[in-house]
């Protein structure tokens, strides 16, 4: 199992231009072949995939980044870390590195950048993964828009943070004693003021209206949902309704799997993604 510091060890970095900003991207990037990107959520990092990534590798390119502001990504207090914002990331990114076409698996926060992506370039996804994905009202949730308001970051120290993200991950994953690996590469990017600084505006930028003013019935992707059934964030009702709007889609329900489908159910995810890829 590759480590948090393998991981990004590994990562290449390139520049993309969001709102007229100039963004450093940490990405991962393995395999040849057709590419597939892999978009995390909130609070996360491209380390969420680390357990899938390698059989899609074998015959695919693998993309892999850090949002802005994650990760090992361009952190800085300066630039807009919304959903819209990310799509125009993911956009430079895949025209920086020559992609073309491309398939798209994406979590929570990076299921609704992929939502938007497939809409708005419908003749450049083939395929599109989401996994307890934010979609029309379903999010913000309690937890983000309580870390929201600016005061958050004067307010919290990096200790502080820690302490709410072992918290939040700890009574999250389904597992009764959860990998410590991956909860402590989940927390690190935060563990500084100026990572702190960046997780509060990263959750101020949770915008409803970026999911609403999107019609996933526009998606023309072939569509699989893989949705953790025990999930009190993302509930399965808003991917029963994906189901409905989106014309080529299959829903995939996984027990015993809460809102961390890529962690808690790690080789279904893995095997369900590589069969659909592949």
């Amino acid at each position: 199992m590759t480590t948090y510091d393998e991981w990004t060890a590994a990562q290449h970095s390139t520049t993309v231009n969001v709102d007229g900003h100039d963004l450093e991207v940490a990405y991962r990037d393995e395999g040849e072949g057709e590419p597939v990107i892999f978009l995390h959520g909130i609070p996360t990092n491209s380390y969420l995939f680390a357990k899938t990534v390698d059989p899609i590798a074998e015959e695919r390119r693998v993309i892999a980044p850090d949002m802005v502001g994650y990760g090992n990504s361009q952190m800085t207090d300066d630039f807009d870390r919304s959903i819209r914002a990310q799509e125009q990331m993911v956009r430079g990114l895949v025209e920086d590195l020559g992609l073309g076409d491309i398939d798209i698996v994406g979590h929570d926060l990076g299921g609704g950048v992929g939502l938007r992506y497939a809409v708005h370039h419908p003749d450049e996804v083939g395929k599109l993964v989401l996994s307890n994905s934010v979609a029309y009202a379903s999010w913000p949730i309690q937890i983000i828009t309580d870390l929201g308001p600016p005061q958050s970051a004067r307010d919290n120290s990096p200790a502080d943070i820690q302490g709410m993200l072992d918290g939040l991950f700890q009574n999250t994953l389904y597992a009764e004693n959860p990998d410590e690996g991956f909860v402590e590469a989940m927390k690190a990017p935060w563990n500084s003021e100026e990572g702190v600084t960046s997780l509060v505006r990263a959750a101020v930028a949770t915008n409803t209206s970026h999911t609403t003013e999107v019609d996933p019935r526009e998606v023309t992707a072939d569509t699989l949902l893989l949705w953790g059934l025990d999930d009190e964030f993302q509930p399965v009702q808003w991917a029963e309704r994906l189901t409905e709007d989106i014309a080529s889609c299959e829903l995939v329900g996984l027990e015993e799997s809460n809102h961390w489908v890529p962690e808690d159910r790690h080789e279904a995810f893995r095997d369900h993604c590589a069969e659909f890829l592949l």
